[in-house]
């Protein structure tokens, strides 16, 4: 099975913390509730957020099951849940969970990114690709479905359209060290060594140091491409 950044990517905290705000507006916008109420809501997403930031799933998914009980027709919250289902390895409950959300709301772009992501680590990467072009049209700067898609042409073979993908990526000015290390790794399969080199150094360029405790996926990136130069740059093995 092949290792997606699930930019959903790589920057799960980033990615936890984009999706409890946007449900929080959600609320705000199309519910006629109390201050206090809503008080509540957000209080639970914002502690349900720090637990999945700690890897405390179980808590984070109690949090969510008592905001899905309170209003079971938001989309948004079952989008959450499924996420923490899958970072914590319970993908069939992740899918159900993005399934209910797109029955709920079917223009909910970040469920459809997410479900892709499910069918790629599956290997249902037809599927991922019908699912990440869903959420690009849906919205157009979604630079993780983006990144997602360009990654899944790859696993396809089919570098020139996953190249296509990392540089409209590019374009929106956001996960850029992610972007740059995916386009390298492409070039890097492909063949092109020297523009994998160029785009490896680019990427380390924006990414954290080892010793960052705020950004460990970044950490984590950057060790894989430091392995993937070293497959580059080290001498090889030749039968004579």
């Amino acid at each position: 099975m092949n290792n997606y950044s699930f930019l959903t990517s790589s920057e799960q905290q980033n990615i936890y913390s984009e999706l409890v705000v946007n449900s929080t507006k959600i609320n705000q916008e199309h519910r006629a509730k109390s201050s206090e109420s809503a008080l509540g809501d957000s209080y639970l997403r914002s502690c349900a957020l720090k637990s999945a930031q700690k890897g405390d799933y179980v808590e984070a998914i109690a949090l969510l099951n008592q905001l899905i009980h309170r209003h079971p027709e938001n989309a948004v919250d079952y989008n959450n849940r499924g996420l923490i289902y899958f970072q914590s390895g319970e993908t069939q409950k992740a899918f159900c969970d993005y399934n209910t959300a797109l029955q709920l709301n079917p223009k909910l772009a970040s469920a459809y990114n997410n479900r892709a992501n499910y069918y790629a680590a599956c290997g249902e990467l037809a599927a991922a690709i019908a699912d990440y072009d869903q959420a690009i049209d849906l919205h157009p700067s979604h630079v993780r479905a983006w990144i997602n898609r360009g990654i899944t042409w790859r696993d396809l073979g089919r570098y020139e359209e996953a190249i296509d993908n990392f540089e409209v990526a590019l374009l929106f000015g956001q996960l850029t060290g992610h972007i740059w290390a995916e386009r390298g790794r492409t070039y890097h399969l492909w063949g092109d060594w020297n523009c994998a080199i160029a785009d490896y150094h680019r990427a380390l360029n924006q990414l954290p140091s080892l010793d960052s405790t705020t950004d460990v996926s970044g950490c984590h990136l950057r060790l894989q491409i430091e392995t993937w130069l070293d497959e580059l740059l080290s001498p090889q093995d030749f039968d004579w």
